[in-house]
């Protein structure tokens, strides 16, 4: 089972790692990054570098494809090669995904009309006008439609899907291995949980950002 993550630039790491490293841990598959062009690409603060191994040309049936997200997702839902692959690539795949604003990239591609999809929590507004039914759960799964969150929903996500293709075994033995229990020191990671006046003061930085 081939999965393909997909990179350009200004991805948010964690997007496409957090699934990377549960969602990867499939029993034979194979996990390639991809780009409109092979080599480095830049993440979101432009201090770290991921490699796109194969471009989209060289990648055109995954089994999976993943979409991660960006602060700028909305700089690429008018990106034609990328719309085009996720359409092409979409018509053959098991499993269509997205971390955080990645689900702005498939409803871009017109892959999420009428279906229920999520994205971080800034961008709900956004994605409702691609014509998903937008909601602010962590994970949802609408038929091969999976979609997450923001950022760290991106391991969620991985999980929720190894569970549903090699079992509830194997995505418990990854959780375990990776010790992913999550214990924060705040409870501040979502709109209904943190302070009201930070919630205001993110969504008008975010604003002109994210429309």
């Amino acid at each position: 089972m081939q999965i393909a993550i997909l990179l350009y630039d200004r991805v948010t790491a964690l997007d496409a790692i957090g699934p990377f490293d549960t969602l990867g841990r499939l029993p034979d598959s194979e996990t390639v990054f991809v780009a409109q062009r092979p080599g480095p690409v830049r993440n979101d603060s432009g201090q770290l570098t991921l490699i796109a191994e194969r471009s989209l040309d060289e990648v055109p049936n995954p089994d999976i494809v993943l979409v991660p997200g960006s602060p700028v997702a909305h700089a690429q839902t008018d990106n034609k090669e990328v719309l085009d692959w996720l359409r092409a690539a979409d018509a053959t795949s098991t499993w269509t995904t997205s971390v955080c604003t990645g689900s702005l990239l498939l409803g871009a591609a017109g892959l999420l009309r009428g279906r229920r999809a999520t994205s971080h929590w800034l961008a709900l507004d956004a994605l409702a006008g691609f014509g998903a039914h937008a909601t602010g759960e962590r994970v949802v799964t609408d038929g091969k439609y999976v979609t997450a969150a923001g950022v760290s929903s991106g391991i969620d996500m991985g999980l929720t899907l190894l569970g549903r293709i090699a079992g509830d075994r194997v995505a418990q033995s990854v959780q375990l291995l990776t010790e992913y229990d999550p214990q924060p020191p705040y409870d501040a990671g979502s709109p209904e949980k943190a302070p009201a006046d930070l919630v205001a003061e993110l969504r008008a930085q975010s604003a002109s950002i994210l429309r």
